[in-house]
């Protein structure tokens, strides 16, 4: 069973920038969409960010212009780069993909943007 591990996440101010990271325990390069959710609290999980290996993204309406995703299949990681965060972006945010009809999943890595 492959492993992901997100990391990256933490408090931060309104106006803020976190870097969120997920390090997979195996090559990604044969995983064509890889994605970044979020889950607040008491909310359903929803897609963030995704990314495919021709380098095409998709973003949530409300993270255009302010996140950017990216992978590297060297390294087996993938990245979310949050720019000017709200107190809306408060949610646990997982790595995931679904690869031959399973899913995967990180432990996921909490990001609270509060004063």
């Amino acid at each position: 069973q492959v492993q992901l591990v997100e990391s990256g996440g933490g408090l931060v101010q309104p106006g803020g920038s976190l870097r969120l990271s997920c390090v997979a325990s195996r090559t990604i390069s044969d995983v064509n969409v890889m994605g970044w959710y979020r889950q607040g609290p008491g909310l359903e999980r929803v897609l963030v960010a995704d990314i495919n290996n021709a380098g095409d993204t998709n973003y949530l309406d409300s993270v255009k212009g302010r996140f950017v995703i990216s992978r590297d299949n060297a390294k087996n990681s993938m990245y979310l780069q949050m720019n000017n965060l709200k107190p809306e972006d408060t949610a646990v945010y997982y790595c995931g993909f679904s690869y031959i009809l399973k899913e995967y999943w990180g432990q996921g890595t909490q990001v609270t943007v509060s004063s």
